[in-house]
């Protein structure tokens, strides 16, 4: 009995408030609409809230004031009343009979919702509101059946622009343009039509209705006045911002930031070979920029290096044959100045964008074509020397006793082990941190790279390897000062006719021409070429490389042309350098089959028993130029030393007649 009592309760309370309701409706609703809601559902309230809350039903659907009228009255139209809507829809691209699946054009409701819901484009809940407008275009532009029925070439543009900076301003509530700000309300038509507002010469002008002062400014630089003249290659601000996707500046993902202009925009054009023909572009712009000191810079990832916009303008960008260009010869100094005080206050600041043997100084072409000749001749002999070196030891395989011989001296003292080990590591990493920065996409430079646009990780390392390596320079220096012995072995460094009668005879040995290798001296040709090497390019880098260091202080100096031959030897130095280490060093010190696997001298002083066993032979001259023994009979007594080396018995007999009888005695110690 209480279960009815308790579902007679709850009928009743229902019934109560549905009648409360159209009370409410009838008298909220305006007058005539009474007899309409009898048979119309409609919600008054929401209707009342509505902008056409204050009309009559009979205002919009003529002849609803008769409760008689019969059923299929003509549907209301918007034109009545918003005619120049109306119009502008009739001849936009939305006006189209074939919509697609749908079958039909757009109409009011399809943007504006039902019209007895409508609301204010400045209601926060209409479809048309600026926060809602892009879902609102998006229930169409997103639709991929839609998308692919008319063949929209835009990906997406919805997605787009609500990652821009335009639809993030919307959605704090601040300024921002929406879609009709760009493509109109109602007469949206495509881009291809000239009417339209995002038409390519158009687009100036509808931006400008933001971003008055830029569009000026814009107006009268060579790409503005270009556009207006209707070259389409000319870009506007789409071109080079995006269409819908417009990031700021300081964002990675924007065409315009910083590391991505020289190849993303203006490379784009300037780097277009079909472009550089229709109207004359150089080609070698982009790839020389790319190339010089500011474009490999740019390549690592650094941000803050000159780019494009920094030295030819954002949207003033003129010739450079006009005075207003910043580009313009007598506005160099002010341009380069911006970043580099004081540059071109002496001299006058010399081309910039140019490839090698294209334009280029005279110094800086002769510098390149000396380099090129040296490294080839250089490496060159060096690979066939060492080749051939290799081959002879291949066919007549070399003594590789297991202990020292005897009499063998200490080849590098502790003071040489310290600059040599310094000098490896400092040498090595200025190769890589250096190379690095030359060839930035290289696979071996990306990980140094990861860090360049937020820490100059590969700057700082070179830099600090490159004081190492001067202060290594230093310590070396000071070591010949206080230490008798090393200046006495620093001395025999000097190459000598001994030397050159030793490589002749070395190579007619490599070519059958003789039957034994001349004798090895304790310092022969090989590392007296690459001791002074070492000195030489050492002064080189340290030089070239202080100029570009303080490349700002050398810019208010000396002419530009001075860092482009500075640049040009510092790296080519670099390329001599390091070949040199590879092909040479690394072959007598680990590849040559007498050191094989590697010379323990940079470890322990003592070279590998087979190297010693070479420079003790008979007639092998001894420090200070004494001779270990005549040559006749040499090869018999290296060939007993070395049988008693392999029988297992250490070596017995006294030093070779000249050399000295103990490590302590060696000026290498």
């Amino acid at each position: 009995m209480s279960i009815w009592r308790r579902r007679l309760g709850t009928a009743a309370a229902t019934a109560l408030a549905a009648a409360w309701a159209l009370a409410s409706a009838l008298v909220a609703a305006p007058a005539g609409a009474e007899e309409c809601l009898e048979c119309h559902e409609l919600d008054a309230e929401v209707f009342t809230a509505s902008v056409h809350g204050g009309f009559d039903c009979a205002d919009c659907h003529s002849g609803a004031d008769d409760p008689d009228h019969p059923e299929g009255l003509t549907e209301a139209s918007c034109a009545d009343c918003h005619d120049d809507a109306a119009s502008e829809l009739e001849a936009s691209a939305h006006h189209r009979a074939d919509l697609g699946p749908t079958g039909r054009a757009l109409d009011c409701a399809d943007c504006h919702g039902d019209a007895h819901e409508l609301l204010a484009a400045s209601d926060p809940q209409s479809p048309t509101h600026p926060a809602n407008l892009a879902g609102t275009c998006g229930a169409c532009h997103a639709n991929p059946e839609l998308a692919g029925h008319f063949r929209l070439r835009r990906v997406r543009p919805v997605e787009a622009y609500r990652e821009g900076v335009h639809a993030r301003a919307v959605a704090r509530g601040d300024p921002g343009p929406g879609c009709s700000d760009c493509h109109l309300s109602h007469l949206v038509l495509p881009a291809a039509d000239d009417r339209s507002p995002v038409h390519h010469e158009r687009v100036p002008e509808t931006c400008g209705g933001c971003h008055g002062e830029i569009t000026e400014a814009y107006a009268k630089s060579v790409h503005g006045e270009a556009a207006a003249r209707g070259i389409r290659e000319s870009p506007v601000c789409t071109d080079c911002h995006g269409e819908h996707r417009i990031l700021s500046p300081r964002e990675r993902g924007s065409p315009v930031y910083a590391t991505n202009i020289p190849k993303m925009t203006c490379g784009r054009c300037h780097g277009d070979l079909r472009l550089s023909d229709k109207f004359g572009l150089s080609m070698e712009k982009v790839p020389a920029y790319a190339d010089s000191f500011h474009g490999l810079a740019m390549r690592t990832g650094v941000a803050t290096v000159a780019q494009c916009a920094s030295c030819h303008g954002v949207h003033d960008i003129l010739p450079s044959t006009d005075p207003r260009s910043h580009t313009h010869p007598q506005n160099l100094s002010a341009t380069c100045g911006a970043c580099h005080p004081g540059a071109g206050a002496r001299f006058a600041i010399g081309p910039v964008h140019v490839l090698p043997e294209s334009g280029e100084h005279a110094a800086v072409f002769w510098v390149r074509r000396v380099y090129l000749w040296l490294i080839f001749v250089v490496i060159g002999g060096m690979v066939l020397h060492n080749g051939l070196d290799f081959v002879r030891k291949v066919r007549s395989p070399p003594a590789r006793p297991r202990r020292r011989p005897p009499g063998d001296r200490q080849r590098m003292g502790l003071g040489f082990r310290i600059t040599h080990a310094l000098l490896a590591v400092s040498f090595i990493l200025l190769a890589y941190t250096g190379f690095a920065l030359k060839y930035p996409e290289a696979g071996w430079a990306v990980p140094l790279l990861r860090f360049e646009s937020s820490f100059g990780l590969r700057g700082w390392l070179h830099r600090v390897a490159a004081m190492v390596m001067l202060v290594t320079a230093l310590g070396h220096l000071l070591h010949l000062i206080v230490d008798r012995g090393a200046r006495t072995c620093i001395a025999a460094m000097r190459p000598g006719r001994d030397d050159l009668v030793e490589l002749i005879e070395r190579c007619r040995y490599f070519l059958g021409l003789a039957k034994r290798p001349p004798a090895t001296p304790w310092l022969g040709y090989g590392e007296k070429l690459e001791y002074l090497a070492v000195v030489w390019g050492t002064a080189v880098m340290a030089v070239t490389g202080f100029l570009l260091w303080a490349e700002t202080l050398a810019l208010r100096w000396l002419p530009t042309w001075a860092l482009d031959v500075a640049t040009t030897v510092h790296f080519y130095e670099a390329v001599l350098a390091t070949l040199a280490i590879v092909v040479w060093h690394f072959y007598a010190v680990i590849f040559d089959p007498v050191v094989y696997p590697v010379d323990p001298a940079w470890l322990t002083g003592y070279s590998a028993p087979g190297r010693s066993r070479e420079r003790l032979a008979p007639g092998a001259p001894a420090p200070g130029g004494a001779v270990a023994a005549p040559v006749a009979g040499a090869a018999h007594a290296v060939a007993r030393q070395v049988q008693e080396t392999e029988g297992g018995a250490p070596a017995t007999g006294s030093p070779a007649a000249g050399a000295p009888a103990s490590p302590a005695e060696d000026p290498a110690s």
